[in-house]
């Protein structure tokens, strides 16, 4: 059985929102878009890379298809990024998309339907996405959560584990990288319910 792998671009307060471009996303007034772009490392590009040709399908919230498919298609083939992407299939999850403009996209009506990829592929990976990666949490189908977490707090935009996130643990699965530049590249799976206590005094 394959697994489904959440890739996110994540900044210190959990935002996710339009790293890459600053015309990529300006819902709810976002000024910050393309606040990645400054952090551009190679070690960085390098474990990027290495998520992305590790991917055998690429799904998609309906919000970041949008963006993907408006941007990738139109690169050149030689760029190693829109030619891994051109190259497999494309799953977006969407209760209202008819006819996807990207060659090889197939609509899934919503996340329960996103289960027997992991029959069907090694490694699907998501990009963004991040309605669809919470619902994916609901349903059981989230198995690891690749995280670039960048040295940067915005106090807007849309978060990661927004109010109505279900509650779960994770495990880290691997060491934790640090760049020269401060950028944290995480790997965690989930790893259980959320269990509380009280810490006493012998244990702070």
């Amino acid at each position: 059985m394959g697994i489904i792998a959440a890739d996110v671009f994540i900044t210190l307060d959990g935002v996710y929102q339009a790293p890459g471009r600053r015309d990529e996303d300006h819902e709810g007034d976002f000024a910050f878009g393309g606040w990645q772009a400054p952090w551009t490392e190679a070690s960085i590009g390098e474990s990027i890379m290495s998520s992305i040709e590790r991917t055998d399908a690429l799904l998609l919230g309906r919000r970041t298809y949008d963006i993907f498919s408006a941007y990738w298609p139109f690169q050149p083939a030689a760029n190693p990024v829109a030619a891994k992407f051109a190259a497999i299939p494309k799953y977006v999850v969407s209760r209202t998309l008819e006819d996807p403009r990207w060659a090889d996209t197939t609509v899934l009506p919503d996340a329960a339907a996103v289960g027997r990829l992991r029959d069907e592929f090694d490694e699907v990976h998501s990009w963004g996405s991040g309605q669809l990666l919470r619902s994916l949490l609901a349903e059981g189908f989230l198995d690891r959560l690749n995280l670039w977490m960048y040295p940067i707090a915005l106090g807007t935009g849309k978060r990661l584990f927004d109010t109505g996130t279900v509650p779960v643990t994770f495990r880290p699965v691997q060491p934790a990288h640090v760049s020269d530049a401060g950028v944290m590249t995480l790997v965690f799976e989930p790893a259980g319910d959320v269990e509380t206590g009280e810490v006493g005094a012998d244990q702070a």
